[in-house]
C-alpha cells in the first residue's frame, strides 16, 4: 500500500468506480476509499435489488393481460431469494476484485480530507499528486415527524427479509412509487400518501396514470395529505393525516428525499461547508466562489484539485449519469495530468437526463418537460399520441394502456424532450435519448424508420401527429 497517489476517490460506487477506472486507463495511479461496501448503494440498496423486485412483478402483471395465459402468481419467498442473488447477498467480493483487476488499490474505512489534496483514513495518511474526487453518493432524508418511529429508508425498503403486513410510504416520488409497486404485488396492504401528486417533477398524465395503475393493483393511493404525527405503540405505526384521518401499519417508509453525504468528510478544512452539495463545472471540478452577478459558467472560481462527481454534485440523482460523470471526470484529470485540457465535458447532465420508472404502468422520460423547456426561452410545441393505439402495443398486451409525449423545439425542429408512460417504455427510451441528446432535426428522425410491428412505431406516429 502506497500513501502517494496521483488520485484518490472518496466512494466506492458505480460514480467512485468508474472515476478510479478511466484515471487508471489514463495512466494515473489511483486508490479509493470506501467506508461501506464496494458497489456502492446503487449495487446494494438501490438499482439492483429494487429492480430485481420490481421485474417479477411486471412480469406476472404482462402475463395477466394476455388472453391464453391465466394464474401468473409471484411466490413472495423466491422473489426475495431471487433479489438477494442480485444483491450477492450484500458482499463485495467481486468488486473488491473487479477493482484490482482494474489495478486500483482499495483502502476501508471513512475519509475525511485534511487540506490540500491531502486524505486521511483511521492512521493511514494519502496524498494525491493530481486530484481528490469526491463521490459519495447521498443519503435517504427521514423527515422529523416520523423519526421517532424508527421508519424504513429505501435501504430497508429493497432489503427486507419479510413482507409487512400493511406499510405505509410516506413520499410520491420515484422511490414511494417503486415500493408501493413491489410491495403491494408481494403480498402488503400498502398506502402511499404524497403531499401532492404522484412524480411531479413529469408531465401530470405520467403521475395520474401511475396512481390508476397502482390502485388498480390494490394499493390504497392519497394524494394532498401530509402526515402530522406519529407514533409506534406494540408494533404497530399510527400516522396522523393533515385531513384529520389515520393510518395504521406495521412499517413505514420515508421516502422523502436524499441529503449528500458530504457532513463528515472534512470539508470545513478547504472552505467549504459540511453537508452541502457540491457545485461543479463541466469537467467535475468543484466551485470554490460565487460567480459575479449576470455572469456564465466560465467566471466561477474552480478547484485545480478538487472534483464532485456523481449524486454529491446534485445535477441528476441517477446511477448512469454517475457513471457517465465518472468517466468525464476520470479522463479531465488525466488529460490535466498530461498538461493539457480535456476534449469531453458534461453536455447532458443539465438537458438530457434519461430516467425509467419502474411502476405499474412504468414511465420513462428524457431531457426537458414543456414547462421547463420555456423557462428556457424555447418555443415549444407538445406532440402526443395514445401508446395503445399503435399495433406492437395491442400485440404486448391486450388491455394496453399508455401515453407518449415529446417537446419540440419550434425554431430548431428537434426534440428537447420525451415523457412515455405504459407497459414496457423503459426499453423504448433510448432511442429517445439518442435523438435529444444528438439533436437530430425532425426531418432525419422521419427516416429512422421503426420495424413493425413494435411498439417503436410510437415515433413514426408522433411524428406524423406532428405534420411530417
Amino acid at each position: 500500500m502506497n500513501d502517494t497517489y496521483d488520485v484518490i476517490v472518496i466512494g466506492a460506487g458505480p460514480t467512485g468506480e468508474n472515476v478510479a477506472g478511466r484515471a487508471v486507463r489514463g495512466g494515473l495511479s489511483t486508490v479509493v476509499v470506501e467506508s461501506e461496501l464496494v458497489g456502492g448503494e446503487c449495487s446494494y440498496w438501490a438499482c439492483m435489488p429494487s429492480k430485481a423486485l420490481l421485474r417479477p412483478v411486471a412480469a406476472a402483471a404482462a402475463a395477466n393481460h394476455l388472453r391464453g395465459v391465466t394464474g401468473a402468481r409471484l411466490d413472495a419467498a423466491q422473489v426475495l431469494k431471487r433479489r438477494d442473488s442480485f444483491a450477492h447477498d450484500w458482499k463485495d467480493d467481486r468488486q473488491v476484485a473487479w477493482l484490482e483487476s482494474a489495478h486500483v488499490d482499495l483502502v476501508r474505512g471513512p475519509g475525511r480530507i485534511t487540506g490540500e489534496r491531502r486524505v486521511k483514513v483511521g492512521d493511514t495518511e494519502l496524498t494525491a499528486r493530481q486530484a481528490v474526487v469526491v463521490a459519495t453518493g447521498t443519503r435517504a432524508v427521514v423527515p422529523p415527524v416520523l423519526a421517532e418511529v424508527t421508519p424504513w429508508t429505501s435501504r430497508e425498503a429493497t432489503s427486507s427479509h419479510g413482507v409487512p403486513g400493511r406499510l405505509a410510504i410516506v413520499g410520491g416520488g420515484v422511490v414511494g412509487c417503486e415500493m408501493a409497486a413491489a410491495w403491494q404485488a408481494l403480498g402488503a396492504r400498502v398506502t402511499l400518501l404524497a403531499r401532492g401528486g404522484l412524480l411531479d417533477r413529469l408531465p401530470r398524465f405520467a403521475g395520474d396514470m401511475v396512481a390508476q395503475g397502482l390502485r388498480a393493483a390494490g394499493a390504497d393511493v392519497r394524494l394532498g395529505v401530509s402526515v402530522t404525527k406519529a407514533a409506534r405503540s406494540s408494533g404497530t405505526v399510527t400516522l396522523m393525516l393533515d385531513d384529520g384521518t389515520t393510518v395504521e401499519a406495521d412499517e413505514v417508509l420515508a421516502a422523502t428525499g436524499r441529503a449528500p453525504r458530504t457532513d463528515d468528510i472534512g470539508l470545513e478544512s478547504v472552505g467549504l461547508t459540511p453537508g452541502s452539495w457540491l457545485d461543479v463545472d463541466e469537467t467535475m471540478r468543484v466551485r470554490t466562489g460565487d460567480a459575479p452577478a449576470g455572469s456564465n459558467d466560465d467566471d466561477w472560481d474552480t478547484s485545480d484539485w478538487m472534483y464532485a462527481a456523481g449524486d454529491v454534485n446534485h445535477l441528476a440523482l441517477l446511477t448512469h449519469m454517475g457513471k457517465y460523470q465518472g468517466r468525464i471526470c476520470g479522463d479531465a484529470i488525466a488529460a490535466r495530468a498530461r498538461g493539457g485540457e480535456p476534449t469531453v465535458t458534461d453536455r447532458s447532465s443539465k438537458t438530457c437526463v434519461p430516467q425509467v420508472i419502474f411502476t405499474l404502468p412504468e414511465v420513462a422520460a428524457v431531457g426537458l418537460t414543456d414547462e421547463q423547456a420555456r423557462d428556457a426561452g424555447l418555443r415549444t410545441r407538445v406532440v402526443e399520441y395514445d401508446l395503445g393505439n399503435v399495433a406492437g402495443a395491442s400485440l404486448l398486451r391486450d388491455d394496453y394502456t399508455g401515453k407518449a409525449q415529446m417537446v419540440v423545439d419550434e425554431d430548431r425542429t428537434t426534440i428537447v424532450g420525451v415523457t412515455l408512460a405504459g407497459p414496457g417504455t423503459g426499453e423504448l427510451i433510448h432511442a429517445a435519448t439518442v435523438a435529444v441528446a444528438g439533436e437530430v432535426p425532425l426531418d432525419k428522425l422521419w427516416h429512422a424508420v421503426p420495424s413493425y410491428p413494435t411498439v417503436s412505431e410510437i415515433w413514426l406516429r408522433l411524428l406524423e401527429t406532428y405534420g411530417l
